[in-house]
């Protein structure tokens, strides 16, 4: 079943690319005290991903940051090491923080996993955003389809805070 505005994230685990090598971070790591906006991509350097969906959260990163939002959070169904190397690719430096969902454990948990496998992808995460406080979800835009990235845009949050 798929997370509802109210609800609390579940117990996760992702690896954080960093540059002394990979970390571990949980929900309460990322969420816990803070207002944090996360969206999510099907995978990374995905042409919608990479040309569509993350450009908008690094250009509206101040105006997000001031209106209150602490954290900006991107999660994949990657391993830690593409998430490092999308990353550095992007330019994003400390603006975003990567978070590798390598197994799909929390795109299940929030019930936004999606089977991609008829595209040679397997399972990953739908594409969406949230706005999470404390660890409460506050806004969900979920996409229709993968492939588009209007519905959980920057522009789209950013109008919700």
């Amino acid at each position: 079943m798929t997370i509802s505005i109210g609800e609390r994230l579940p117990d996760a685990s992702f690896r954080v690319p960093g540059e002394d090598g990979p970390s571990v971070m949980t929900t309460q790591d990322v969420f816990s005290g803070k207002r944090v906006v996360l969206f999510a991509v099907p995978g990374a350097f995905t042409p919608t991903c990479s040309m569509n969906h993350l450009p908008g959260f690094l250009e509206h990163n101040e105006a997000l940051r001031a209106k209150g939002v602490d954290t900006i959070a991107v999660v994949a169904v990657n391993d830690v090491h593409v998430m490092k190397a999308w990353r550095q690719s992007t330019g994003a430096g400390d603006r975003i923080v990567f978070l590798s969902d390598g197994n799909g454990e929390f795109a299940k948990a929030v019930g936004l996993d999606a089977d991609l496998s008829a595209g040679g992808l397997g399972v990953r995460s739908k594409r969406y955003s949230m706005l999470v406080e404390d660890g409460v979800v506050r806004q969900l835009n979920v996409e229709p389809s993968p492939g588009q990235a209007d519905t959980s845009s920057a522009e789209t949050i950013l109008g919700q805070i």
